[in-house]
């Protein structure tokens, strides 16, 4: 019987349970370190005491996470301006293996900055009884400075066998010890498969905020809003100067409970040059709302003053399963007339937020990059869709990995890019990154298994590695076409833009170019004035007095039509006039360089992070710039059929608009026009205002997104069965 247990924590010092732990019956200390199958872990986050001091006024914001190897299986609520926090929340986490402690960490959340390291331990699981309460103090230390008091964690933690009894787990603990490690990682895979799935779709409008606190001296503020639901993020858009902000916008969070979950919404007011100001918290306990039905919810703040409203639907989970390659839907021929019926054009105008089907067989990778000091790498697969992320199991210790894992999804938006991202998985630190592709998903060939040559972080060059996938689309075309004129749905996770030389100096490139064209255009028109070219002067006099004398309104889609349909008689007759950017892809490169040399500096670098208000203008100038750039970049590439769906679409948009102007008078389109706009918020008060012409020119991608989607050409010699036959030749 032990008085204590050794738990040792992350300053190497013992931590007290307050039970005793027995190593009589069903204890894991006198057994092999062995996988029994999985074991259930329920934890119970009491409260922390005497945290470390983060924040200038003297206190934290403290957060906690769990992590077993390289995953982070829960992160807890923010408890705000607290030393001695009280969470008294519960995990419930499938263990794989008992040989992976648990790393238990505590963060000071700052928004906008990183969050600030409060202090660690680790659970030693192997010491823990099963099937008995026990109630565990953490002292957390900092590998740095071990010396220094950081203060406890106090836990409940109840660890369960999942298959059979204890003796029963003894058994099989024995018979799995001899199992290979892939038989192992493709079983515990299944175990963990369920936990990606969600069971639901949470949608989300912020409508306004109602008679918020004024944080600044001219007695407003400027604020915005954050959500977070379990690991999902959302962060709205800022409205200067009010009290009574009207956001409008649209966004949905996955449900992975059953039983809901808590939205935590907090509201901040943007302050350049310092830390943002506290407004005020509210929640929504999703538990409580019925289903299938919109609730409108008028919210006040805590710690603060004012309401916001929200709309809130919860609907059933969409099309998304994992599966093993025996169990692939599309070739069940009953399942795939039921797709292709969900799709077909007579259901054109039923539930329009389903665009089509998208099922993914990630089969195998070849000759990827050795991550580990042994030659080798333990690779997993990302596979994402818009804000829709799912994982393949770990295949360890392998450069040649087989997936053969079948991934669905419903498809939102048919200009959205699938990536698939290959990592090595780490047990001490995150993961690192082997490779990715980026796939357009109208440039897919249904039912092709193609190899996909793994290009670095930037998506501009190849790194080590093909990628063997076989993508299957099913969509509607009509759903697809209205879904354009919306506004595109945002990722929620994504890096935010760090201030780059290389950046700024691409995007100002960019944006010459684009004026440029314009410049050259009024060079040439200016040109002709001048009579520089008699001939010339001459047939553009000419045909200036034919158009002014016979222009008609209609003739302006009508020569956007025809500059479509030229571009598109010189493409399909191989006179294709596009070039390839090389100039883009060689500043793409160069920044890649840039990024991994900052990554390196950037401790060194550390200091500058302070001056917050000349880096929050520069990378404001440099998105300005991209968004210029972007603009520009996306018409011309509307006009040279980059995506031929869109620009089929800009001329069916276009034949429309020079019919409605040739038969219809001015006054008339002009009236509707102005009828819609008056009466638009009378019609539906909660409406989310959007530019149709804008929302298409979103999914036109840029001359840099053209770069990184384009597909490279695998090398025949790289792969590693060729090699074999070589070598056996």
């Amino acid at each position: 019987m032990l008085d204590s247990c050794k738990l040792k924590s992350a300053g190497n010092l013992p931590l007290i349970c307050s039970k005793k732990i027995h190593t009589v019956g069903t204890s894991n200390a006198d057994v092999p370190l062995a996988d029994p199958g999985m074991y259930q872990l329920d934890i119970t986050l009491k409260r922390g005491q005497s945290l470390a001091a983060r924040d200038r006024g003297g206190t934290s914001d403290p957060y906690v996470k769990f992590k077993i190897g390289r995953k982070e299986v829960f992160r807890s609520k923010i408890i705000h301006k607290n030393l001695n926090p009280v969470w008294e929340e519960k995990a419930c986490i499938l263990v794989d293996h008992l040989r992976e402690p648990l790393y238990i960490k505590v963060f000071d959340y700052d928004f906008g900055l990183q969050d600030d390291f409060m202090g660690s331990a680790f659970l030693d699981l192997t010491q823990l009884e099963l099937n008995r309460p026990t109630d565990v103090t953490l002292t957390l230390k900092d590998p740095h400075y071990p010396d220094h008091d950081l203060g406890i964690i106090l836990l409940s933690v109840v660890l369960t066998p999942k298959e059979g009894e204890s003796r029963d787990v003894t058994m099989l603990m024995r018979k799995s010890w001899k199992r290979s490690s892939k038989s192992q990682s493709l079983r515990l895979s299944d175990q963990h498969r369920k936990s990606h799935l969600w069971r639901g779709i949470v949608s989300i409008t912020l409508i306004e905020g109602r008679d918020l606190k004024a944080m600044d001296s001219n007695g407003l503020s400027d604020p915005y809003v954050k959500f977070r639901l379990g690991h999902q993020k959302y962060k709205s858009k800022i409205m200067p100067k009010t009290l009574n902000p009207q956001w409008r916008e649209q966004f949905d969070f996955h449900l992975y409970e059953e039983r809901g979950g808590i939205i935590d919404i907090t509201a901040w007011d943007k302050d350049a040059g310092k830390r943002d100001d506290f407004i005020g918290r509210c929640q929504v306990d999703l538990s409580a709302l019925s289903r299938e039905q919109t609730h409108k919810l008028e919210l006040p703040l805590e710690e603060g003053e004012g309401y916001l409203v929200l709309l809130v639907t919860l609907t059933a989970s969409a099309t998304v399963s994992i599966s093993d390659l025996s169990a692939n839907t599309l070739e069940d021929q009953k399942e795939r007339e039921q797709i292709l019926k969900r799709y077909s054009p007579l259901r054109m105008f039923h539930n329009l937020k389903d665009v089509g089907f998208l099922q993914v067989k990630v089969i195998r990778a070849e000759g990827l990059m050795a991550a580990d000091v042994t030659g080798k790498s333990d690779p997993f697969c990302v596979v994402e869709l818009n804000n829709d992320r799912l994982l393949t199991h770990t295949v360890y210790k392998n450069l040649n990995p087989e997936w053969n894992k079948v991934f669905t999804f419903n498809i939102k938006d048919i200009h959205s890019v699938l990536e698939v991202t290959v990592y090595d998985e780490d047990r001490d630190r995150s993961a690192d990154f082997l490779g990715k592709v980026a796939i357009p998903l109208l440039s897919i060939q249904n039912g092709e298994q193609k190899a996909y040559v793994l290009k670095n972080k930037q998506l501009t060059g190849p790194t080590k590695g093909v990628i063997y996938l076989e993508i299957d689309v099913i969509f509607n075309a009509v759903k697809a076409s209205l879904r354009t004129l919306i506004p595109k749905e945002l990722k929620y996770i994504e890096e935010e833009n760090r201030l780059s030389k290389q950046l700024l100096l691409r995007n100002f490139i960019r944006m010459k170019r684009c004026v440029m064209v314009l410049v050259n255009a009024a060079y040439y028109v200016n040109s002709c004035f001048d009579w520089d070219s008699p001939p010339r002067s001459l047939a553009a006099f000419m045909l200036f007095l034919f158009v002014v004398w016979n222009f008609e309104l209609y003739m302006i889609p009508l020569v956007l039509l025809l500059l479509l349909t030229w571009n598109y008689f010189l493409i399909i007759s191989g006179k294709d006039n596009r070039q390839r950017d090389t100039v883009v892809e060689d500043m793409l490169e160069d920044e890649e360089e840039e990024d991994d040399k900052d990554d390196k500096d950037s401790e060194k670098k550390g200091f500058i992070n302070k001056i917050y208000a000349i880096q929050e203008v520069c990378v404001s100038v440099q998105n300005i710039l991209d968004e210029v750039a972007s603009f520009g970049e996306r018409i011309k590439n509307t006009f040279n059929w980059t995506v031929p769906f869109l620009s089929w679409l800009a001329i069916v948009a276009l034949c429309v608009f020079t019919v409605i102007l040739y038969f219809i008078p001015l006054r008339y389109i002009v009236l509707v026009w102005g009828i819609n706009k008056f009466t638009k918020k009378l019609r539906s008060p909660y409406a989310i205002d959007n530019n149709e012409l804008l929302d298409f020119l979103s999914r036109v991608p840029s001359d840099v997104q053209v770069v990184q989607y384009q597909e490279l050409k695998p090398d025949p010699s790289h792969s590693p069965y060729k090699r074999k036959k070589n070598t056996l030749g």
